[in-house]
């Protein structure tokens, strides 16, 4: 079935290239990072990507009434999360705002002597965003300070195919000893050890001429493993998917008001880390038709969802799922739930509103997810 006009879109967006950046494996808690220009390069060139998709009328996805040349901010809202990596992912959707909304002479202000002020930059748009701050917001960073999550990660390394990959990476782990410089080398700290060795391969150009051929891959490939692990859950409401769970509340939220013809929201950004992907292609069974989605996304990642209007006299709204791996791809087209076409919005959220969580506020010590199942 064809729908082809836009009504407005959520997009789901990484942060770009950072610092290394540890956490902690059971809890999550963050250690510090910094964005780096690569990665505001990285974000900028997915705001250039986003705009020549949804905002020039050229384009066959483009949403239709939406401002292209000065930003409406009734029409755009932006959420950011500035939790771990907060640094990172505020610089990363600065940048990706630059490209979204580039300077324009015609932001500008004529005064009451008749004097024309351009802004700063020939014409710099400001876009204001919310920080979302785990201290009172959960929605995009609801995995640290969880003692629930923290039992699901144990269960995780004490589950039989956690310890059978373990074991196989043995002779791995072994001989990546002496690029690692002290950081625990096993499938527990597999994330960290991902994060060090890719960030010193991309930055560090000694590094880069001694590190032995297949050991960033080797070590991708097992972060990979136990972040799909950890951030997914044989039951769609489960604790593991609680990152997919929060963070979808305010995206169900933004495509009922772009769906309301009443309400003027037509372009929501919700910038991020890596964690709601995971749990947002296992929630909607992306991975059973694309396995290679259960996997950490690249900097710059991009979830697009488009709300499509379907010609009358059937006025439905319908979600079209597009993903971008990286700066280096094109947005391909996902189908969620066995779905070989779009997904009725009515759908979508009937199968997921039940499982969602709402919070605005801190979570207690001993909360424990699975009873919102």
């Amino acid at each position: 079935m064809s729908h082809p006009e836009v009504l407005g879109v959520v997009v789901l967006a990484r942060n770009g290239d950072r610092t290394e950046a540890y956490q902690d494996p059971i809890t999550y808690e963050p250690g510090p990072t910094l964005s780096t220009p690569l990665g505001e390069v990285q974000s900028h060139q997915l705001g250039v990507y986003l705009r020549d998709t949804y905002f020039n009328t050229d384009n066959p996805s483009h949403v239709r009434g939406i401002r292209t040349d000065l930003v409406d901010l009734s029409q755009v809202h932006v959420r950011v999360k500035v939790g771990a990596e907060g640094a990172a992912v505020f610089d990363s959707a600065t940048a990706l705002l630059q490209g979204l909304f580039p300077p324009n002479p015609a932001n500008r202000i004529t005064l009451a002597n008749e004097t024309t002020v351009v802004a700063p930059l020939g014409g710099y748009q400001y876009v204001p965003v919310e920080t979302v701050e785990p201290s009172n917001d959960r929605s995009l960073e609801s995995w640290t300070d969880c003692p629930a999550f923290e039992r699901h990660v144990r269960a995780v390394q004490a589950s039989s195919e956690f310890k059978k990959v373990e074991k196989h990476a043995g002779h791995f782990f072994s001989d990546v000893r002496d690029f690692v410089f002290g950081r625990a080398a096993s499938l527990e700290n597999a994330y960290n050890l991902w994060d060090y060795i890719s960030t010193e391969l991309t930055h560090n150009k000694t590094y880069a001429h001694r590190l032995p051929p297949t050991f960033v891959e080797q070590a991708r490939g097992l972060a990979n493993f136990r972040e799909n692990l950890v951030f997914s859950d044989s039951e769609m409401g489960g604790i593991g998917n609680i990152a997919g769970r929060t963070a979808l509340s305010s995206i169900i939220g933004a495509l009922q008001r772009i769906a309301f013809n009443g309400d003027p929201l037509q372009f929501m950004l919700v910038e991020t880390t890596y964690q709601p992907f995971i749990s947002f292609f296992h929630m909607t069974e992306a991975v059973d038709a694309y396995p290679e989605l259960a996997a950490i996304p690249d900097y710059g990642s991009a979830l697009a969802i488009e709300l499509r209007r379907a010609r009358a006299p059937d006025v439905r709204d319908f979600l079209r799922f597009k993903f971008k791996n990286g700066t280096n791809e094109d947005f391909e087209t996902i189908h969620v739930f066995g779905h070989k076409e779009d997904v009725p919005l009515t759908e979508f959220i009937y199968r997921l509103e039940a499982r969602l969580h709402y919070t605005n506020s801190p979570l207690s010590a001993d909360f424990d997810f699975n009873r919102t199942r």
